[in-house]
């Protein structure tokens, strides 16, 4: 908005040239999400507790210590990251990008389905929520129409296709229905991803953030068409504005995790999970670096890949390979404390994120 508002006012007011530059508007919607967390955070988390009289109801298959030091602490913290993440990105983002509607429209939505399960759990006492194949066709039918509408803003030569890291030549024509449903499932599995990885105090808000920031310097190389000429990158005119949106949720995840710190005064939630996986998908098709996507957040693929093998290794053979998934309950079962897995389960995730960084100039 500041940017639709006082930039055209340059001529009359020099200093709002600052907003034309994304690096300016960028550490607005930062600070702005950063600082709006600390301001409503308490009060927030003090309202859902009046609302939540036993908190979020704890699974019973769970580690037996969840039982006793998480019981009665609210859910549904994802709210503080949906608000601050959504004012910070209509304060300084280019209004009229259509990318950042597209992005922020998933975000809200799938942010609207985690509530919808969240709310299910509160209110019936059950961990179950919303049945697991309403959950999926709703967000399947939301990140299918995001893929539509992506393919029809990207510049025609690589509308419908998939480009690959390290070579810079190749792309890959999926077609409409191809590139539909492979963008889909991009956004639709990092939804789930990071959903699976939020299970400890702090363990998903932390490689967001690192992801986050990955894919804002992304954005911003890949609709810089001096940069991407340089380092040999597909050009995605005006994608650079999304770099607002992953700055505003960096500040956002901050603010969230200096509450949701181990002991967590609230949890985030599907409301929080669901959102923030399926903006960063979407950001990644957007850009063109889904591939990247999975190297960027490979600790949510990790902890994905635990639950697939270990529910299929029980169906087949009768025998668990964890003791339990996903694989941050396995080291909890193993005696690990709970700091000790998130942080290290962190320092992965950092490793990870500049593995994917390094694919900007490795080609």
């Amino acid at each position: 908005m500041f940017y639709n508002l006082l930039y055209p006012l340059a001529d009359v007011f020099g200093p709002f040239n600052l907003f034309r530059y994304l690096t300016f508007r960028s550490i607005g919607a930062f600070l702005t999400a950063l600082v709006l967390s600390f301001l409503i955070g308490g009060a927030l988390i003090r309202w859902l507790r009046s609302k939540q009289r036993q908190g979020q109801p704890i699974r019973d298959d769970g580690p037996a210590s969840h039982l006793m030091t998480k019981k009665g602490t609210p859910t549904m913290g994802g709210l503080l990251i949906l608000i601050t993440l959504t004012t910070a990105t209509l304060l300084w983002a280019d209004l009229a990008n259509r990318y950042v509607w597209i992005v922020l429209g998933v975000t809200l939505a799938f942010g609207a389905i985690g509530l919808w399960d969240d709310f299910l759990k509160v209110t019936k006492r059950n961990s179950k929520g919303v049945p697991g194949k309403v959950k999926l066709a709703f967000s399947i039918v939301v990140a299918g129409i995001a893929a539509y509408l992506i393919a029809q803003s990207s510049p025609t030569p690589l509308r419908y296709m998939l480009a690959f890291p390290f070579l810079k030549d190749v792309l890959l024509p999926l077609g409409v229905v191809g590139f539909v449903a492979f963008g889909g499932l991009v956004m639709v599995g990092a939804s789930n991803a990071v959903n699976l990885t939020d299970g400890l105090d702090g363990l998903a808000i932390g490689p967001v953030i690192m992801a986050s920031a990955v894919f804002g310097l992304i954005a911003y190389v890949v609709g810089n068409i001096i940069l991407t000429n340089y380092l040999f990158l597909h050009h995605i005119p005006r994608s650079g504005e999304l770099a607002v949106l992953l700055s505003a949720l960096v500040g956002a995840g901050l603010g969230f995790l200096w509450f949701n710190a181990p002991p967590a005064m609230v949890f985030m939630g599907d409301t929080g999970s669901l959102a923030i996986g399926g903006a960063l998908g979407a950001v990644a098709v957007v850009t063109k670096h889904e591939i990247v996507l999975a190297i960027v957040g490979g600790l949510f693929v990790l902890e994905t890949i635990s639950v697939i093998v270990q529910v299929l290794s029980f169906k087949w053979t009768g025998r668990r390979v964890f003791r339990m998934a996903p694989l941050h309950h396995h080291f909890e079962q193993k005696g690990w404390a709970e700091p000790t897995i998130v942080f290290r389960f962190w320092i992965i995730a950092a490793i990870l994120a500049m593995a994917g960084l390094a694919t900007l100039k490795l080609r």
